[in-house]
């Protein structure tokens, strides 16, 4: 209760009303987040949905709203966030708490790290998403038991930082802590290959079977998980892969390697290797269980 309780005493503000800025607030509402939230949206459509799905109390503009909320959320693509970020700290005043909630965070934290008031700005990722998009896909228990990482925690100010965690321990997340570019090597590893591993198998199953209706029945659980991700917005998507290049570029020939051993198995009808390789990639149970 204390947590919320000192929240409660902020108005905040959040800039982008898709799934995660819809999902931060839809969540504090339902936490017992009482003060007003603030919206920018530049979708009308998204907008008055977040207004009826009472997500935010107004949508303004983002000068309006950098200048009444205390605590401010950036949550739109990855580069877009570094533009508005610098606008931001160029607006705001000393007793305002910035945070983003995007996937790459390199070049993020080095505009930070150079700007007079970088240490109002606390760099954040909460792990969770899914392949859908917008106000309506809003979910108020979508963080519970969830990481969050924090990058580059010694750039911000005690004060920034404890209202920061204090905002994702209400939501129910754990916290990490990483450099920034620790976190954008870890994140091409266990988010970015799976989503443009998705697409990839996606458009080859589309290109080389024309029947929508086969794709539809045939298709089972292993399948469907699989190629869920390649559901997912492209606004979002393709500047996380161009932000965080060279490690998905790296990760991405690594994946083609793996790929490419299974192929030539086949090719050469190699049972006992086959069977290793798959072997080798059961161990991934002692992690996931």
């Amino acid at each position: 209760m204390k947590n919320i309780e000192s929240l409660n005493k902020h108005t905040l503000g959040i800039i982008g009303l898709g799934l995660i800025g819809g999902s931060i607030a839809k969540s504090l509402r339902y936490k017992g987040f009482t003060s007003k939230i603030i919206g920018v949206e530049a979708s009308e459509k998204h907008a008055a949905e977040a207004l009826e799905a009472k997500l935010v109390d107004e949508i303004t503009n983002i000068n309006e709203c950098v200048s009444r909320a205390t605590i401010i959320c950036i949550a739109i693509p990855v580069q877009a966030t570094l533009t508005i970020a610098a606008e931001i700290l160029n607006l705001i005043s000393a007793d305002k708490v910035v945070f983003d909630v995007g996937s790459t965070k390199s070049s993020l934290c080095s505009l930070i790290e150079v700007h007079q008031k970088g240490n109002q700005f606390v760099a954040t990722h909460p792990m969770w998403g899914t392949e859908f998009s917008g106000p309506s896909a809003a979910l108020h228990n979508a963080f519970e038991g969830r990481a969050c990482v924090i990058c580059n925690k010694e750039q911000v100010s005690v004060d920034a930082l404890e209202i920061i965690e204090n905002l994702y321990s209400v939501l129910g997340m754990h916290l990490l802590y990483m450099n920034a570019i620790e976190h954008d090597v870890h994140a091409a590893y266990v988010s970015h290959i799976s989503h443009i591993t998705s697409f990839a198998l996606a458009n080859t199953v589309l290109e080389k079977e024309k029947e929508e209706n086969t794709i539809f029945e045939l298709a089972a659980g292993g399948f469907e998980s699989t190629v869920r991700l390649a559901k997912s917005n492209p606004a979002m998507w393709a500047p996380i892969f161009m932000q965080n290049r060279e490690n998905v570029l790296d990760v991405l020939n690594e994946h083609i390697a793996q790929l490419k051993k299974f192929k030539a198995c086949l090719e050469k009808e190699n049972m006992d290797y086959l069977w290793e390789l798959m072997e080798k990639a059961n161990e991934i149970k002692r992690i996931l269980k």
